[in-house]
């Protein structure tokens, strides 16, 4: 398997992951204080929305990379 089918793949999977749940939700650890032993953090969910269009043309780009002739 060439280096550019398995990368059609990947964005093919990507493209439908992107499709299918619309975004990515990730925990980002801020430290607020340190006041000598004592330290407080605080936890905050972060949620990332990826647009229709950019599954799309994930989607389009692969599916065209993997159909598209390879030159030997």
């Amino acid at each position: 398997m060439t280096p550019i089918k398995l990368f059609a793949i990947v964005l093919l999977v990507a493209g439908v992951l992107a499709l299918a749940y619309g975004g990515f939700s990730y925990t980002k650890e801020t430290h607020e204080a340190k006041l000598g032993p004592i330290e407080m953090s605080v936890n905050e969910k972060q949620h990332v929305n990826i647009p229709m269009w950019a599954g799309l043309a994930a989607v389009g780009a692969g599916a065209a990379m993997l159909f598209m002739p390879v030159k030997s």
